[in-house]
């Protein structure tokens, strides 16, 4: 590795998200990973072809893989192939593998919002006025349908996941680098997805998102973990966005904002010591820990 790191950061700058400007964020933090590292940036669909001159590839604000499935599953093969670290490292469990996590969690117990892909789970969801039937590889809300319950048997099959619709009074999002807690945002308006306020976790809410942290078991990386608030007041899971989630950095303070930085840095500095000495060690290519996932929501 060279003396300054070079980085390939992966980043859709033209995707129109909504509510989102992806480019702003990514300008933003590439010019100020720029101090540590030497950094080029890349659309998604170019990164399997560009990714051989980089000591890793950091995946950003890369869009949904909906829109460039078959280029992605080539830069995966690549960097398995060839040995290149990928952060975050693609053995992450939430959405960079699918939403099969979801109905697994279901299953175990976890605070989950319920969610079922089975026809035997059916009479795991709990009584709705309406539910919702939404793709496991489904981003942005593509491909999202309310629909009754009597709808349901015939909506069970590959690819798709049941819910119920819960009445909710906010979203809240929890934003961690490796294991550490960096800040939280809320919705205050359920109709307003990404009109964001500060948020203050109780030591509770704290304890809510790092357990999903946890089940997770990346050792680096950026994780968000997505939850509602329900009409009652427990907090249940939305999603665990662990490869590429948007971070909301223009609605948090600046001082949230530099320590978010600090630590992204330290943390890639990090995982390329930590790829490095396993190269070392076993004599083969660093990257081939990161095993295999998908680009999510």
């Amino acid at each position: 590795m060279s003396e300054r790191p070079r980085i390939l950061f992966v980043t859709d700058l033209a995707y129109p998200a909504r509510g989102r400007r992806y480019c702003d964020e990514d300008i933003f933090l590439t010019s100020r990973l720029r101090e540590d590292f030497d950094l080029a940036l890349c659309h998604p669909r170019d990164a399997a072809a560009l990714m051989d001159g980089f000591d890793a590839v950091v995946v950003r604000n890369s869009g949904p893989v909906l829109h460039h499935r078959e280029q992605y599953e080539a830069f995966r093969r690549r960097a398995v192939e060839r040995g290149t670290p990928v952060y975050n490292p693609l053995t992450g469990r939430g959405d960079m593998a699918g939403k099969d996590y979801l109905p697994a969690l279901t299953a175990a117990g976890f605070p989950v919002i319920p969610t079922v892909d089975r026809r035997a789970d059916l009479a795991l969801l709990p009584p709705a006025e309406r539910y919702v039937a939404k793709p496991k590889d489904g981003a942005d809300s593509i491909g999202l349908r309310v629909v009754d319950r009597a709808d349901l048997p015939g909506l069970v099959r590959d690819g798709l996941l049941l819910q119920p619709l819960v009445d909710f009074r906010y979203e809240v999002s929890f934003y961690f680098v490796d294991d550490a807690f960096q800040y939280a945002l809320h919705a205050p308006d359920p109709a307003r997805r990404w009109e964001l306020a500060p948020y203050r976790p109780s030591p509770a809410d704290l304890a809510f998102a790092r357990r999903f942290v946890e089940w997770n078991t990346l050792e680096h990386g950026i994780q968000r973990v997505d939850a509602c608030r329900t009409a009652a007041g427990e907090l249940l899971l939305v999603e665990l966005e662990d490869l590429n989630p948007y971070l909301s950095l223009d609605a948090v303070t600046p001082r949230q904002r530099e320590d978010f930085v600090a630590a992204t840095t330290a943390s890639l500095h990090r995982f390329l010591a930590a790829a490095t000495a396993t190269a070392t060690a076993t004599g083969t290519a660093a990257g081939t820990i990161a095993g295999a996932g998908h680009l999510p929501a």
